[in-house]
C-alpha cells in the first residue's frame, strides 16, 4: 500500500504545481537562479500583482522562498518539496511493478498449461 506521511503537504505541493504559470515560474527560477519579482514578472503577459499571487502560492507550498531587501523582493526556487512527489510516485511505481509481475506470472502460467 502507498503511504503518505503528510498527505495535506503533498496535496498543497501538487496544487501549487498544477498551474502552468506556476510551473513556468519554477522553471525560470531554476534556470536563472534568484530573481527579483519585477524581473520574473517580465516573462509573463500578466500583471505584476498576478505574478505575486502565483509566487505566494508557491511560497506556501515551500517551493520558493522570498528575501526582502528594502523594496526589492528576491525569489529563489526550493525544489526540496518535489522530493515528496517523487517519493510518492516511487511508491506507486513499486505497487504497479508488483502487479505487473503477478500478471506476467499468471500469463506465463496459463501459456504453459496449454
Amino acid at each position: 500500500m502507498v503511504e503518505q506521511e503528510r498527505p495535506d503537504r503533498l496535496t498543497e505541493i501538487l496544487k501549487a504545481t498544477s498551474d502552468p504559470t506556476r510551473r513556468e515560474v519554477l522553471t525560470i527560477l531554476v534556470q536563472h537562479g534568484v530573481m527579483r519579482v519585477t524581473d520574473l514578472a517580465g516573462y509573463f503577459d500578466i500583471s505584476l500583482n498576478s505574478v505575486s499571487k502565483h509566487i505566494k502560492i508557491l511560497e506556501k507550498a515551500g517551493l520558493v522562498s522570498r528575501k526582502t531587501s528594502w523594496r526589492e523582493h528576491l525569489i529563489e526556487a526550493n525544489l526540496e518539496p518535489i522530493r515528496e512527489i517523487d517519493h510518492w510516485f516511487t511508491q506507486l511505481r513499486s505497487v504497479w511493478d508488483v502487479r505487473l509481475e503477478t500478471l506476467d506470472e499468471l500469463i506465463t502460467k496459463d501459456s504453459s498449461d496449454d
